[in-house]
């Protein structure tokens, strides 16, 4: 998993951020078997003026599995944000929903329909609707995660609890950290209350059973994107009776996501996807990828790379464009937040490759800043604010607090090292592993994910060969612990399905959720067409597959 913050790539910006939720619904459009009443969204009432797009809220216990524990009428609950995308001959057919969860596990779905909901609906087809929500304590929903009042309450605690060490020497910098995880957990239980407690990936799951039953639906018909992955685990093996249609792409390992305190499988492909990026940059030539022009091989041009930007931890590289335009380009702004980012879609590879040519050429960071951090240009992997859900579901979730770790800054070190060493990009880590170590709110569900686990119908797993957070072999772990399930795997780099498009899997994919077909066996799909990773039209901008990006490898 990464410690930046992660699940759909680079979406468009829609401005639907959590203060900006639709009116509460006392009015709307109500259809037959539904308890909910549906209003035009906020932002678009269409998507490509041809889609009907409705939202509504959804209010659901604090506690689902104890009702004791939410007060007198339920008056302890969250209010859950639904957004949904009509298909055209979905009422002829039904009126059934595909739930739809982009990962994170602080990804929006709010953001997911806007951006992405009418290419989905092209593969699984009219006679759906596509249903998607912010999950309790995400973006819309309500109450809203995050670990400070305000964001200058969090500038100014990091600030205060930073003393200036090296942070790319976890030994020196583990005393900043071990002190820093300690404030931070103590403001996310202080500000979130008992509400935080809650907040977890079986209760999104009993959440999910909640909406369906709003919407008079009995079986789940799903497409769980990364971190998704874990939600769709976790319902098909806490309500495998009502797993009807469940399909996880972009696979994360469940049984490391509860029960170990590292998250190493995670990475297992993360270099394979980076050598590719230098690779295919090399096959391609400089006449479409720029940086081929400075190495005759691949291994030479990685060891330009990489040399080029470790040296920005020493020193920043200085941009001025003007006396309103300048800044900073250094080491994370490159590796963490733009190469590792752009491993999720080959369609990042061109513009990345493009402004890292002059970097390395002439140590020129110009190009780089303003392509990647120049507010009015920079490219953007978020476009709503995701709080501090992607650590607090993490952390709530999975083995965490000083009394499952290490005690001692001393004995965390070589734990980290071993957790994060197998990967060139391991440092991005760090930071995470202190706060799971330092975490301090109650946990109150153990849930233990299982094997042999028989659904209503099996599971449909997608994968690409190498994904650079969720790896084909946490994908094969699922495909052996649901009894007939089936693996698909699309040839080539990228995180989930989407990454690559393929017809193949998109008719995989239809016939699936129309009539129930899954393959004979595990197979393997192949991309679209060649893709060329480089294409003769460099562009700065490319469109990528919904998997959010910004962070953990969820």
């Amino acid at each position: 998993m990464r410690a930046l913050a992660l699940l759909i790539s680079c979406l468009v910006a829609v401005g639907f951020a959590h203060n900006s939720t639709s009116d509460e619904h006392t009015e709307g459009q109500k259809y037959h078997g539904e308890s909910l009443a549906w209003t035009p969204c906020p932002v678009s009432p269409t998507l490509d003026g041809d889609h009907q797009l409705e939202c509504s809220n959804l209010v659901v216990p604090m506690d689902q599995f104890n009702a004791s524990n939410n007060g007198f009428n339920n008056e302890k609950h969250f209010n859950i944000s639904l957004i949904r995308l009509r298909g055209k001959n979905a009422t002829a057919n039904g009126n059934i929903n595909i739930l739809l969860n982009p990962g994170g596990p602080g990804g929006s779905g709010m953001s997911l329909m806007y951006r992405w909901g009418v290419d989905i609906s092209q593969v699984v087809g009219e006679n759906f609707n596509l249903l998607s929500f912010d999950p309790r304590g995400v973006n819309a929903s309500t109450p809203y995660v995050k670990c400070y009042p305000t964001p200058g309450n969090k500038t100014q605690a990091s600030q205060n609890s930073w003393t200036g060490t090296d942070p790319y020497n976890l030994t020196e910098s583990s005393g900043n950290w071990w002190a820093s995880s300690i404030i931070y957990s103590q403001a996310c239980k202080q500000t979130m209350g008992e509400h935080g407690e809650y907040i977890n990936t079986p209760q999104t799951a009993a959440d999910m059973n909640s909406i369906l039953d709003a919407v008079g639906q009995e079986d789940l018909y799903y497409w769980g994107f990364s971190y998704g992955t874990i939600l769709g685990q976790t319902y098909a093996t806490m309500y495998p009776e009502r797993a009807r249609r469940v399909i996880i792409d972009g696979v994360a390992n469940e049984f490391d996501w509860f029960t170990n305190w590292s998250d190493r499988e995670s990475n297992d492909d993360t270099d394979k996807v980076f050598e590719g990026f230098v690779d295919e940059c090399i096959k391609a030539g400089n006449q479409t990828c720029p940086l081929a022009q400075l190495a005759e091989t691949k291994e030479e041009l990685t060891e330009k790379l990489i040399s080029t930007i470790w040296a920005l931890r020493e020193e920043p590289a200085p941009v001025y464009v003007n006396n309103t335009v300048s800044g900073l380009v250094g080491f994370s702004d490159v590796w963490n937040n733009a190469v590792f980012n752009a491993l999720y879609s080959p369609l990042r590879w061109a513009p990345l490759a493009a402004a890292l040519t002059p970097l390395v050429q002439t140590g020129n960071a110009t190009a780089f800043f303003l392509h990647y951090m120049l507010p009015s240009t920079a490219e953007s992997y978020n476009d709503y604010d995701e709080g501090d859900a992607n650590d607090y579901i993490r952390y709530n979730d999975g083995v965490s607090g000083p009394a499952l770790s290490p005690a001692t800054p001393e004995e965390l070190i070589p734990a980290i090292l071993e957790a994060s060493n197998n990967t060139i990009f391991g440092s991005q880590e760090w930071p995470g592993y202190f706060n799971r170590r330092s975490w301090a709110v109650r946990k109150t569900i153990d849930f233990v994910p299982e094997r042999g686990v028989r659904t209503a119908h099996p599971l449909l797993i997608l994968s690409t060969t190498y994904d650079p957070v969720c790896p084909l072999i946490s994908a094969r772990s699922a495909n052996d612990a649901f009894v007939g399930s089936r693996l698909v795997e699309v040839q080539g780099y990228g995180h989930c399905s989407l990454a690559v498009p393929s017809n193949c899997v998109n008719d995989i994919v239809r016939q699936y959720f129309v009539e129930g077909v899954l393959p004979e066996s595990n197979v393997v799909c192949g991309p679209k067409l060649p893709l060329p990773y480089f294409p003769a039209e460099n562009s700065t901008t490319g469109a990528t597959s919904p998997v959010h990006t910004t962070g953990q490898a969820y």
